[in-house]
């Protein structure tokens, strides 16, 4: 006799299947969907000869490449833990250079064979490549998909998304972190006495943290002396700057470079669940013979649980507060407030504070990315109420008592004289 199953069972079942899915399949399939990031546009560029990359005698395809990408050297951070593709080939002596811009990242390791990118697709999240240090007649970025998200796939890494790592380790003489001490995935929420440990950190204040510091097998995060290696202005003595397009490893940025690295994380992870509920629901209207409207209550925690970490997160809510004034050591500061977008005022979502937090109207830049933009609409839609619900707000005790009514009205008028596609009620508000 063949047996019917009913909505229930269907229901079970699917739920079943649904949470043995992974983003190669239906509706992501991120290793079998074209990329559409700047290392792949550029790739295309080079293949077609709209753009050439000059090799230089000292530091081969990079000087052409961060040029290209519009990627500042000032941006350069320097970590020496073993903990990247190329691990082996980095120790102390020789840290593996990070250089990088809104959207791209471009790593260099002494003696390398390749040069390590990635870069944000606006609907697929990171993307990985590899470009050979050789010099050949035209470089080829190589995309890479299961070798890099060995790493760059974790729940407690990045949120189960494929996407980017900045840790805080314990490393010992060779640049092995230390794994009895544990470690820290950097952001801004990340306490200061818990960063920078394997990084080599140029600049002052802040307070004691674990940078440019060797520890022994024997070390615990209990036994730690974090002031040893803070306010250095000069990296002098620590490692040979020679190969390096410069001599630093600057504070502040390294803040933004871990602030970035996270949200572009959770970005991804908002639009990938964004699109899988409304696939989910779609599903389920059809077998249940519900409007194709419909939204289901399980649909709506979906979109609200992303949703809200994405807009706490975009808000500094939960930032760690600087122990003290923070000033690095190059122009790179300088740099990134160049790039802001600014209202009549003169005032940009890129001014920095660096005296007791990183920004001076803490609303994160990458809302202007296109990665914010391509956001399914349901999120969209979600996080722009809840961002005009916290900047339009009276009252200060609301979860984000961070904002003083002054912070939110400065970031609600910038945002409404800088970024276009705002919904009208953003402008309204500021008539009320």
């Amino acid at each position: 006799m063949k047996v019917r199953k009913s909505p229930v069972v269907f229901v079970l079942a699917l739920t079943v299947s649904l949470a043995a899915e992974d983003y190669d399949q239906e509706p992501i399939r991120y290793s079998a969907t074209a990329p559409q990031d700047p290392i792949a546009h550029l790739d295309q560029r080079l293949a077609s000869g709209e753009t050439t990359l000059v090799w230089d005698e000292q530091h081969g395809w990079l000087p052409g490449l961060l040029a290209a990408l519009d990627i500042p050297v000032s941006s350069q951070v320097l970590v020496f833990s073993k903990t990247s593709l190329q691990r082996e080939r980095i120790t102390p002596e020789r840290p593996r250079a990070i250089y990088f811009n809104d959207e791209t990242y471009v790593g260099v390791v002494q003696y390398g064979s390749v040069l390590e990118l990635a870069s944000t697709d606006p609907r697929q999240g990171t993307m990985f490549y590899v470009l050979p240090s050789t010099r050949e007649r035209r470089p080829e970025m190589a995309r890479q998909t299961h070798e890099c998200l060995q790493c760059h796939d974790s729940t407690s890494f990045t949120g189960g998304v494929p996407g980017l790592v900045v840790r805080s380790v314990y490393p010992d003489l060779d640049g092995r972190p230390v794994l009895t001490a544990g470690a820290h995935v950097l952001d801004h929420r990340t306490p200061w006495a818990n960063r920078w440990g394997g990084w080599y950190v140029s600049g002052t204040g802040g307070g004691g943290h674990l940078g440019n510091q060797i520890f022994s097998a024997a070390i615990t995060p209990e036994t730690v002396e974090r002031h040893h290696g803070q306010d250095r202005v000069s990296l002098a003595g620590l490692f040979d700057p020679t190969p390096y397009l410069t001599p630093h490893s600057d504070v502040v940025a390294l803040l933004v470079l871990t602030h970035q690295a996270q949200g572009h994380n959770l970005l991804t992870r908002a639009s990938y669940e964004g699109r899988r509920a409304l696939r989910d629901d779609a599903v389920m209207n059809q077998a249940l013979g519900r409007p194709a409207e419909f939204r289901s209550d399980t649909f709506r925690r979906r979109i609200t649980s992303v949703g809200e970490a994405l807009v706490r997160y975009l808000l500094f809510a939960d930032e760690a507060a600087l122990a003290g004034p923070v000033r690095g050591t190059t122009g790179f500061a300088a740099d990134f407030k160049a790039r802001g977008r600014r209202d009549p005022q003169g005032r940009s979502l890129r001014d920095l504070d660096l005296d007791r937090r990183l920004l001076r109207h803490p609303l994160s830049h990458l809302i202007y990315s296109e990665s914010f933009a391509a956001l399914p609409e349901p999120v969209l839609t979600y996080v722009h109420q809840r961002l005009l619900a916290v900047l339009a707000s009276k009252a200060v005790d609301d979860g984000f008592s961070a904002l003083s009514l002054a912070d939110r009205r400065a970031i609600l008028e910038i945002l409404v004289a800088t970024k276009a596609d705002l919904p009208q009620e953003f402008a309204a508000a500021l008539r009320r």
